[in-house]
């Protein structure tokens, strides 16, 4: 396994989601938590957000950069 390092995500907003997950999990925080609070997270970046649009993100961001391993670009914010 070899996950996406958090510093070649260029969003600052995708990579404290990321980042925060990753420690989250790995200090024994369950998914559905971890997931909750990373949905919080990105609501503090973007106030504006709806709590349904924070989730739609922070899943797709989980899914690529931890589930799928990915190093490509992602959908999302057009924050840097």
């Amino acid at each position: 396994m070899h996950p996406t390092p958090a510093t070649t995500i260029a969003r600052r907003c995708e990579r404290a989601v990321v980042t925060a997950y990753r420690e989250l999990r790995l200090s024994g925080t369950d998914d559905l938590s971890a997931f909750r609070a990373c949905a919080v997270l990105y609501r503090i970046h973007h106030p504006e957000a709806s709590v349904a649009e924070a989730r739609r993100l922070v899943a797709e961001w989980i899914d690529h950069h931890i589930v799928r391993e990915g190093l490509g670009p992602t959908r999302g914010c057009d924050c840097a």
